[in-house]
């Protein structure tokens, strides 16, 4: 199974910790962030990485090479940070089956096996990581809203009156039809192509996207003071290591 890491990032709000280096490569509890995502990818049965690079991308490739832990990667180049639908894109030359998607910035403990799981039962189109927090923040995120079966019937990027309180994670799960939409978003009012925009159009074309509710948690390292969030959870769980609901694979 292959799966993509965004990790093209500035990192703009983590300066001065990102002045020399991007965003990804920022440690916590003593390793680069995208360490902590190429373990938890391990623990899921992932055995390609496909690494979308862009601001100081060297301090990645010659840290890593061409693989971690044994599991080949292959660099893929965002020249301009363009959105994540756009950075997606630029691993689609490397990506010919179902696959994972992982933004390199987020922290996780929680069952990202139940996503693969859900992938490999070919009940869905796709599948993502979900989860609740208070109704008053969720318009900072990306809102899904699902039916009865627990299916995303609409998702809406940071709206003012949220349909739910289920919100967008950094971990997904896709087939190859994801790049035929991020194919046809249009830039958003900020100029970039928004994954949120390229999921919709998967919606509206019928496709099935299932929500998985995060059992555990999660944290988007996109200021100092979650850095040092992380390494807090980190140490009340006693310093556990990547840890995720096994998959079905033999």
């Amino acid at each position: 199974m292959q799966a993509v890491i965004l990790a093209a990032g500035k990192g703009t709000r983590l300066r001065p910790l990102t002045d020399d280096k991007p965003k990804v490569m920022v440690e916590v509890d003593g390793k680069p962030l995208i360490e902590d995502v190429f373990d938890n990818l391990i623990e899921v049965g992932v055995d390609e990485f496909v690494v979308v690079v862009g601001y100081k991308k060297q301090k990645i490739m010659e840290r890593y090479d061409d693989e971690y832990r044994g599991v080949p990667i292959t660099y893929a180049h965002q020249r301009e940070q363009l959105g994540l639908a756009h950075a997606l894109l630029q691993a689609e030359p490397h990506v010919d089956e179902e696959f994972v998607l992982m933004l390199g910035d987020n922290v996780f403990r929680a069952n990202l096996g139940d996503v693969v799981n859900r992938m490999q039962e070919d009940r869905a189109d796709a599948a993502f990581l979900v989860e609740e927090v208070p109704i008053e923040e969720a318009s900072r995120y990306g809102v899904c809203d699902t039916n009865g079966y627990g299916e995303i019937v609409e998702l809406v990027e940071k709206p003012d009156d949220p349909p739910s309180n289920l919100v967008m994670t950094g971990f997904y799960a896709f087939t190859p039809a994801i790049f035929h939409a991020c194919h046809l978003v249009q830039p958003s009012d900020r100029g970039e192509y928004e994954l949120p925009d390229a999921v919709d159009l998967l919606i509206q074309s019928g496709r099935t996207i299932d929500a998985i509710r995060m059992d555990g948690w999660r944290v988007d390292v996109g200021y100092p003071e979650d850095r040092d969030r992380v390494e807090e959870r980190l140490s009340e769980d006693g310093g556990a290591e990547a840890a995720t609901t096994e998959t079905g694979e033999s």
